[in-house]
């Protein structure tokens, strides 16, 4: 072999070396890489981690609070409707489902002037429908009142000017303050200094005058026609006898104390066909509907009546 040939056998198999020892090299640092990355966070990587978690945990939340806020949106869709139906005899009115505008522009990849007149078209025609459907339950009240003008169920508030503090427990099981025992409340505790005037909720005829320091002492049942009837316990003065007729707003007496309730106050029971209502659902013709929202608030947060 000539020198000049040893010359490159030796170049080649340095040139192969150097290769050999790169491959090695690119692939020891790829695996070391991998193992660095698998068992050390950079700062960046540490903060995006927590970020991730923190919004895994969110979204939890989130769906968890939209499924309550969905129950209760039914909920109150489903007392709307009883409440409609007690007091106007009729359904209460539907807007129909309908797309929200974040929903309707986050479904469409490109925005033009045809879809805003489309979007504008649709929201008016839902619009229109639920003006309608607004018409047709005022028409169906009014019919009502013609045909039966007994048929709107007591409305006004048998205390004047009362505020939301002044609210109680309403209808349902409540524990009793006497016998600290959770019994069965038929009406609404309506809190007020003793003498404070009683006055009817509607006009009708003192159907039952009782007069007893026992229970709930002296009280005053009114019929208002129609099956309605409200009853006014725990009095202090009576200022009706039975069969007197009475006018909305008129007054039937005070409010007292009897030695079966906690302080004074009015005990409140609307009733039909001998049924007890919440009578806190009345009051909403009343009072403002902030004051409204803060009575019904009070009503259902206030687990202890006060007879």
């Amino acid at each position: 072999m000539t020198l000049r040939n040893r010359k490159q056998s030796r170049l080649s198999r340095l040139l192969l070396s150097a290769l050999r020892f790169a491959v090695i090299s690119v692939f020891l640092a790829v695996v070391f890489y991998a193992v660095f990355a698998l068992l050390f966070s950079t700062p960046e990587e540490k903060r995006l981690s927590r970020e991730n978690r923190m919004a895994a945990r969110s979204y939890t939340d989130l769906r968890r609070k939209e499924k309550l806020l969905s129950d209760v949106v039914e909920g109150l869709i489903a007392k709307d409707d009883t409440i409609y139906v007690r007091l106007f005899g009729t359904d209460a009115p539907r807007t129909g489902e309908t797309q929200g505008v974040a929903e309707t522009i986050a479904s469409v990849d490109t925005l033009g002037d045809q879809f805003f007149l489309s979007y504008s078209a649709s929201r008016a025609e839902n619009l229109m429908r639920l003006s309608e459907s607004v018409d047709d339950n005022f028409r169906a009240i009014f019919d009502a009142l013609v045909e039966r003008p007994d048929t709107i169920p007591p409305l006004s508030l048998p205390i004047e000017d009362l505020n939301p503090v002044q609210v109680g427990a309403s209808t349902g099981e409540k524990v009793n303050s006497i016998y600290n025992l959770r019994m069965t409340h038929d009406g609404i505790d309506l809190i007020a200094p003793q003498g404070t005037e009683v006055l009817a909720a509607a006009s009708g005829t003192v159907s039952e005058v009782i007069r007893t320091r026992r229970g709930r002492g002296n009280s005053v049942t009114i019929d208002h026609g129609n099956g309605y009837s409200t009853t006014y316990s725990l009095l202090g003065d009576v200022l009706v006898l039975r069969g007197n007729k009475v006018a909305k707003g008129k007054k039937i007496g005070t409010v007292g104390i009897s030695q079966m309730s906690y302080s004074p106050h009015l005990h409140y029971s609307v009733l039909k066909d001998g049924e007890p209502l919440d009578p806190v659902n009345h009051f909403f013709a009343s009072v403002t509907p902030e004051d409204y929202e803060k009575m019904l608030y009070m009503s259902i947060i206030t687990l202890q009546s006060m007879d």
